[in-house]
C-alpha cells in the first residue's frame, strides 16, 4: 500500500507560523500561541518567539499541563472561519486544558476532500463519530449533507450547535446527538440504517456519557467492523484519522482494506501534515486511513 501525505496549506484565519525544537508556534485569527509538537524534530527558522499564549505540558507524556500566558487572551472565545467556495464555516477558537484550541486545523485537507465526495448530492446523509465541535459536521452541512453528529461529551455537542449558529447553519438537517459512539453504531446496525458516508476520529482513550471506557487499540477493530455494515456498493466513503499513538499508517490502512474487501472502491492510507510558514517544510501531525468508491 503506497502512503500519501495530506498537506494543509496556511489559510486566512490559522498558520503554522514556525516550528522546532520541540514546539511549534501557531496563529489563530489576531492571536499566536506555542504548543508542544514532538515530531519537530529540527531548529526553527527564528530563535526567538513571539506568542500570546504557550501550553507547558507536564511530566507525564500521557497528558496534563497547563497554559501560561503572556499577553491577554479572550478565555471565552473568539470566532475564526474556514472558508472554501462559496462555503463558509464560522467556529470558536478557545484554549482548551487539553493543549489544543477547539478544533484540529490540520483537518482542513480532510474536509475538503469529504466535501468533494459530496457536491452536487444534496440527499446525501452522513455520520461524524467524535464529532467534537463540529467543524466537520459544518463543513459537509454546508454542501448541502444531511449529518449525524455524535460525541460523548455533552458540553462538545453544545458547543458544536453554537458553532452551527455562528455558521448561519442553526437550520441545517443536523442530528446532534450524545452518546458513546460506539454503542451508537451498534445501535444504527441493528436498526438496518445506512449512510453515504462516515468520519471517525477517535481519541487513544476515552469515556462515554455512562462511563464507558474506549481504548483505541482495543475497541477501534469493531468500531469499524460496524461502521462497514452502515456503508455499501453506493456509499461514498469512510475516513479514519488516528492521533498520538504509537502505530502505523499501513496498519490502520490493512484493518480497513480487510473491512472493505467485499465492496467496491479504494483503500488509501497515509499521514496528516501541516506546511510551515517560514519555510515551506510539512509538519506531521497525525495518521489516516480511507475507503472511498
Amino acid at each position: 500500500m503506497q502512503l500519501v501525505t495530506l498537506t494543509g496549506e496556511p489559510w486566512a484565519d490559522y498558520g503554522l507560523v514556525d516550528s522546532g525544537h520541540g514546539r511549534k508556534l501557531e496563529r489563530y485569527g489576531r492571536f499566536r500561541f506555542i504548543r508542544p509538537e514532538p515530531q519537530a524534530l529540527w531548529a526553527p527558522a527564528k530563535p526567538d518567539w513571539q506568542a500570546h499564549g504557550e501550553f507547558v505540558p507536564g511530566s507525564d507524556e500521557d497528558g496534563g499541563g497547563q497554559w501560561q500566558f503572556r499577553e491577554p487572551v479572550p478565555r471565552d472565545g473568539w470566532p475564526l472561519a474556514w472558508v472554501e467556495g462559496d462555503a463558509r464555516v464560522r467556529f470558536t477558537a478557545q484554549t482548551t486544558p487539553f493543549r489544543h484550541l477547539g478544533f484540529f486545523p490540520d483537518m482542513a485537507p480532510v474536509w475538503s476532500w469529504m466535501r468533494g465526495r459530496l457536491d452536487g448530492s444534496d440527499a446525501a446523509e452522513c455520520l461524524n463519530l467524535f464529532g467534537y465541535t463540529g467543524v466537520g459536521t459544518l463543513a459537509m452541512s454546508a454542501v448541502g449533507a444531511k449529518m449525524v453528529h455524535v460525541d460523548a461529551s455533552k458540553k462538545s455537542v453544545e458547543a458544536a450547535r453554537g458553532n452551527a449558529a455562528l455558521s448561519g447553519l442553526a437550520d441545517a438537517p443536523v442530528r446532534w446527538i450524545v452518546d458513546d459512539a460506539a454503542k451508537f453504531v451498534a445501535r444504527e446496525v441493528r436498526r438496518g440504517r445506512r449512510y453515504d458516508g462516515i468520519l471517525l476520529d477517535p481519541p487513544k482513550y476515552g469515556r462515554g456519557p455512562d462511563g464507558e471506557i474506549w481504548r483505541l487499540e482495543e475497541h477501534l477493530p469493531a468500531l469499524i467492523a460496524d461502521c462497514r455494515r452502515l456503508l455499501d456498493a453506493q456509499s461514498r466513503y469512510l475516513f479514519l484519522t488516528v492521533y498520538a499513538v504509537r502505530m502505523s499508517a499501513l496498519a490502520i490502512g490493512e484493518m480497513l482494506r480487510q473491512a472493505f474487501a467485499d465492496l467496491p472502491g479504494t483503500v488509501e492510507a497515509g499521514e496528516l501534515a501541516v506546511r510551515e510558514e517560514a519555510r515551506g517544510l510539512t509538519l506531521p501531525t497525525a495518521i489516516w486511513a480511507r475507503w472511498s468508491r
